[in-house]
């Protein structure tokens, strides 16, 4: 805003009235839509909504917040034979999200974006490997530390000095070992191109981590059985992810950091389509 008011021989606040006046419309709505919250800390809200066409790369609209209540409000006002085209519905793991989409969306595939999901694997040996460095030497201890991107990166991905370091932290515990093989055994199955296959799989893995003994593991396989048919949606439609979406929310951190903070929600809404559409 003060680029704008120096170039136009301005006030600030002048500027910020005439940027009041602008007003968006919400366009149609496509064959998918994504959803997701971002912290924008306007209106007296700490979360607001961005919804997006991923295909299209281009926001559809923002929310002043993610209340259930304001969300169902939303959604019914949009004509309902647009909301019944809707193909394919991409959001994350937040129950509301989910709830919403089929009552209001019923003839769209429910996808839940694969990050979302892959990351609760990372996030159970992570796990793991701090609860047992809880038993090992000081030195040792801090070795596993420093080192743990070795257990977190896919195996082939390293470098065989890098696979040797590996190996010999694997030979500490049986606990580690099993974590690991279980991690690479899931991402194998997310880049199966065949989804008959993906299905089986990871059924399968969720089997071998709720017998593995290992409580990091068999929290992900109850969260797994419960969000199956929405993550087996995103292996099935493996081009339908948030990306875009995150995408646009990196593009309003940037614009937040640079006004430092927008508390006026319409003014967000309004500087957010101009620097994304």
């Amino acid at each position: 805003i003060k680029s704008v008011a120096k170039r136009t021989n301005v006030s600030t606040a002048t500027v910020g009235r005439i940027l009041d006046t602008i007003s968006y419309g919400r366009p149609k709505l496509g064959e998918t839509i994504s959803i997701d919250e971002f912290k924008g800390n306007a209106s007296m809200e700490k979360y607001q909504c961005i919804l997006v066409d991923p295909k299209k790369h281009k926001v559809l609209d923002i929310l002043p917040d993610r209340k259930r209540a304001n969300l169902a409000k939303y959604f019914y006002s949009i004509p309902k034979d647009e909301r019944y085209r809707v193909k394919f519905f991409c959001c994350d793991m937040w129950q509301p999200y989910v709830d919403l989409a089929r009552i209001y969306f019923p003839n769209a595939a429910i996808v839940i974006d694969k990050y979302h999901f892959i990351r609760q694997v990372s996030w159970a040996i992570e796990k793991v490997r701090k609860r047992l460095q809880k038993t090992m030497p000081a030195n040792l201890r801090k070795y596993y530390k420093r080192s743990r991107s070795l257990i977190l990166h896919r195996y082939t991905t390293l470098k065989d000095d890098d696979k040797q370091r590996c190996d010999l932290m694997l030979l500490y515990n049986d606990d580690l070992r099993l974590a690991h093989y279980l991690k690479e055994r899931f991402f194998e199955i997310c880049q199966n191109p065949k989804y008959s296959e993906q299905r089986t799989d990871f059924f399968d893995w969720i089997k071998m981590a709720e017998s593995s003994g290992l409580e990091e593991f068999q929290t992900v396989a109850k969260t797994y059985r419960t969000w199956s048919k929405e993550i087996l949606n995103a292996f099935k439609y493996s081009h339908i992810t948030n990306g875009p979406t995150e995408g646009f929310n990196n593009k309003i951190k940037v614009l937040k950091r640079t006004s430092y903070g927008i508390r006026k929600f319409q003014r967000l809404r309004t500087r957010i389509f101009l620097v994304t559409n």
